[in-house]
């Protein structure tokens, strides 16, 4: 029996529509289910709090991945695909940190150089990740902390390597040689000589010279605010190829950095939070035998009086060198100017000597002279969401 050819176009149509809806449904399921995993490994994507995410919530998300993780645009388009998007949510899953400790270094990617040396010292060595790229890479130092008597280039924390490295940038970690060993500023002398040192290696290491970012917190802090806010230390008729190199960066981040070394400046700025019963002098740490406050900073700076251990001291002072033409600053800290003190005696010097009155005091002056700056602390506004998101940002983005 033949079928009437009305009957037929219908049959066809009817075919047609369903599998347009099949198809639909497909992809209206499959874009549900990668915004259901976005949720779910990245909730702040959900800018509104309302439990789900939008479509102009995932496209703010999606920019924001392009610009973290350039890498992930697979055909170079400038958009990610469902495909790209799902890669992504794997790869993301399979490196998520461990939530019961976000700061542990478990899992930190194999350096490609380890402990390369840039002077004669055993603490003149740094640690180098290289991003995978076919074209040169920026470069991110990291500069660890510890009062200029501690700490170590296994600092660095493995999420900030991998969100780093995810991006496209290679990571350095360095040592310096403690104040205890040589006094201040050896160690901003050495950081000058790591970075240098790199630079002279960029060919071999494959990383653009001209996109070079320092981070740490604390005394890496200062040392990082000193590098960024000289004026370009190279030397271009030295005998020695390492000292040619520049010494300006592209950007500089900080954690409960000390912006200002003179006694007269804490007394302004962190006195009131000590209380009138008690010297800010106190604030400082015996170094080695000696315990008297003046001696300790005369030691720490290699001087003989204390006039020319102020002197010194002011010359690696940010506050004191900052110009409107050095590189964008972020700086971070985790208190805010109205949090209460800790109770605990060793907790509060901590608190005291990486307060957060330190970065406003920086931010003013930064304002004043037209300098960018961004300063982060718990309830402020801030245009970054954090370090790694400024330094991302700075040394990808075309000039």
């Amino acid at each position: 029996m033949k079928r009437h050819p009305s009957t037929i176009i219908f049959s066809i149509l009817v075919v047609l529509l369903a599998t347009t809806l099949i198809l639909t449904t497909k992809r209206t399921n499959a874009k549900d289910d990668i915004a259901a995993r976005m949720l779910e490994l990245f909730p702040q994507v959900d800018f509104n709090q309302d439990g789900s995410i939008s479509d102009a919530e995932q496209a703010a998300a999606s920019q924001r991945i392009l610009r973290r993780y350039p890498r992930a645009d697979k055909d170079g388009d400038g958009v990610l695909s469902n495909a790209e998007k799902r890669a992504l949510l794997r790869l993301a899953s399979q490196r998520k940190p461990n939530q019961g400790n976000p700061s542990s270094d478990l899992g930190k990617e194999k350096a490609t150089h380890t402990n390369v040396k840039y002077g004669e010292h055993e603490r003149q060595v740094f640690d180098l990740w290289l991003a995978d790229s076919p074209r040169p890479t920026p470069l991110a130092i990291y500069i660890h902390g510890g009062g200029f008597t501690s700490g170590s280039k296994e600092k660095l924390k493995a999420t900030e390597l991998t969100q780093l490295l995810n991006s496209g940038i290679s990571v350095a970690a360095i040592n310096y040689r403690y104040s205890t060993i040589a006094p201040l500023p050896t160690p901003h002398h050495d950081a000058r000589r790591a970075l240098q040192f790199i630079r002279s290696k960029s060919s071999e290491y494959n990383i653009d010279k001209d996109k070079v970012a320092t981070f740490g917190g604390s005394a890496g802090a200062q040392i990082c605010m000193w590098l960024a806010f000289s004026d370009d230390m190279a030397k271009p008729d030295s005998a020695d190829p390492i000292e040619r190199e520049s010494t300006r960066l592209t950007c500089v981040a900080t954690a409960g950095g000390q912006t200002n070394n003179s006694a007269e400046f804490w007394r302004e700025t962190i006195g009131p939070l000590v209380g009138t019963d008690k010297a800010i002098e106190n604030l400082m740490l015996p170094f080695g035998a000696e315990q008297n406050p003046e001696k300790i900073r005369m030691a720490m700076w290699g001087s003989k009086t204390l006039e020319e251990a102020n002197e010194i001291a002011g010359r690696y002072a940010a506050m004191n060198i900052i110009s409107a033409d050095d590189p964008p600053l972020f700086m971070s800290y985790g208190s805010s100017p109205n949090s209460k003190p800790p109770s605990n005696p060793k907790q509060l010097r901590g608190w005291l000597i990486h307060h957060v009155n330190l970065g406003i005091a920086l931010k003013k002056k930064t304002d004043a002279i037209q300098h960018e700056s961004h300063l982060k602390y718990p309830g402020a506004h801030c245009q970054y969401d954090s370090h790694l998101d400024f330094m991302v940002d700075k040394l990808l983005t075309k000039q």
